[in-house]
């Protein structure tokens, strides 16, 4: 893994006057870096569902335009639980087979008509949840954390008959990140976000049309303007007459946004919780060209993310950016690649260094992130290959020393480089001159949020919910044990 890779994005439409699977897709094409293995579009015409799922990207959506109705839902996906579909089986009607089983949204024919049901985030008590619903005789067809927010919505509305009742319920006790999207049977579209509020979703407007997506982009792609954040445990629906119920229906918790969100996850033209994603990562690079200084000639952001962190160091520190390292766009995401030795060695395929700018140059690399590390030394290799006199690695993220439950891939302390190894191990490591972190303090700086609505638990090993927490703890206690399920998976059967 070269990369923290976030879970999935989601988006919903619901019209007065149109037809919403245009918007939608449109919608999921702008959010398509939050999940490359699979979307799926669920619509609703005022008496019947209509869907339409497929693996890979979202132009591999066949049909979709024959999704009628002016209300429904989308969703790209990256597993965080269950295993990568693209792994299991390489036949076509094996892999619709599996599309259908695995990707979101989920569906159920009841209560309220039918609902169908996706969300973007990770479940920290999942098999405890999924232990309490199989005991009472529910039926899951797939290992995905939505399918157990939708069987446990319906279990609460089959006894309750009120959605806000019984989507309170499912805050109090659902542990973890879920920003949600839903569609029902009897026409309404419905929003909602955990209390912690860990991944983003902003509501929109276009003319006749509410809009939710994981991200403002998504917004702009449909052609609606940013009304407003879905609220940490806030709900909202919208009936099938366009009234809109906002209530806040959650206990109340802490803040906790992910810091990764605007670190490296979000595009950087999207607004989060009314942070400038652009503007924060510039700050970014301003940050820890204050916190180091350096004789570097030139400055080379590593594609694509970390370009304006690149540029916030080249300002400050008053030295040439330069591109010396070019991204080959028609390569396939290196994490999508079956097999560690392909996903590596696609590294000289995706990037190749200009040696004009490189040789015989002091090199500062800005990157976002590292993780296990393994890429990065090869694109340091790749960089000295090029003639660089001297290598430095600058990050914009601090070291990353613990796993994550609220819906990126990091799953054990193992694979992270920061957890195992000292800074100078880290830069022996990696090849380099000098590994230049950000602080912690500079990075809350730099996002401009109260540290206590940030969740950097990651960065810190402090987690805000309390399941999470305890895993942590018990695990970091059995460093070296064998066995590859992510954390909040491993009581589940071989």
């Amino acid at each position: 893994m070269s990369k923290p890779r976030e879970a999935c994005g989601v988006v919903a439409a619901r019209s007065s006057a149109n037809e919403v699977v245009e918007d939608i897709w449109h919608g999921l094409l702008a959010v398509q870096h939050r999940g490359q293995e699979g979307n799926g579009i669920f619509t609703f015409d005022g008496s019947k569902f209509h869907h339409r799922k497929a693996l890979g990207l979202v132009g591999e959506l066949k049909d979709y335009q024959s999704l009628t109705g002016r209300c429904g839902i989308g969703h790209v996906r990256y597993s965080t639980t269950g295993p990568s579909p693209l792994e299991q089986t390489n036949s076509s009607e094996g892999l619709q087979q599996l599309a259908e089983i695995s990707i979101q949204p989920f569906f159920l024919s009841y209560p309220k008509g039918g609902i169908a049901l996706c969300h973007n985030g990770n479940l920290v008590n999942y098999v405890n949840l999924r232990q309490e619903l199989t005991r009472h005789g529910r039926f899951l067809a797939s290992d995905c954390d939505a399918e157990i927010i939708l069987a446990y919505l319906a279990e609460e509305l089959s006894e309750t008959k009120d959605l806000e009742k019984s989507i309170s319920k499912c805050m109090t006790n659902i542990e973890g990140a879920f920003s949600t999207v839903a569609i029902t049977g009897e026409g309404e579209l419905v929003a909602f976000r955990d209390p912690c509020g860990f991944r983003p979703l902003c509501q929109g407007k276009a003319k006749d049309t509410i809009l939710f997506a994981s991200e403002s982009v998504g917004l702009d792609a449909a052609g609606a303007r940013l009304i407003s954040d879905v609220n940490p445990g806030e709900m909202i629906v919208i009936d099938v007459e366009g009234q809109v119920l906002r209530k806040n229906v959650a206990p109340h918790m802490r803040k906790a946004h992910c810091m990764f969100e605007y670190v490296y996850f979000s595009r950087p033209d999207s607004v989060l919780d009314g942070g400038d994603v652009y503007s924060i990562r510039i700050r970014l690079g301003q940050e820890l060209a204050a916190t180091y200084e350096t004789d570097a000639d030139v400055i080379v952001p590593i594609p694509d993310t970390a370009r304006p962190a690149a540029e916030g160091v080249a300002r400050t520190a008053g030295i040439e950016i330069s591109e010396g390292l070019i991204k080959n766009r028609y390569v396939g995401r290196t994490f999508i690649m079956p097999g560690q030795d392909r996903r590596e060695n696609s590294v000289a395929l995706k990037l190749n260094p200009i040696k004009s700018v490189l040789r015989d140059k002091k090199v500062v690399l800005v990157d976002d992130s590292i993780v296990r590390g393994t890429t990065s030394r090869k694109i340091v290799n790749l960089v000295r290959g090029a003639g660089a006199k001297s290598v430095e690695f600058w990050v914009t993220c601090p070291p990353i020393i613990s796993p994550c439950f609220y819906g990126i891939d990091i799953s054990t302390h193992e694979e992270l480089i920061a957890a195992t190894k000292t800074i100078p191990e880290i830069e022996k490591a990696l090849n380099v001159d000098r590994v230049g972190y950000q602080t912690i303090e500079g990075l809350v700086r730099a996002l401009g949020f109260d540290r206590n609505e940030l969740c950097m638990a990651c960065l810190t090993g402090e987690y805000p919910t309390p399941l999470a927490q305890k895993i942590a703890d018990n695990m970091r206690n059995r460093l070296g044990e064998v066995d590859k399920r992510r954390y909040w998976e491993r009581e589940l059967p071989s």
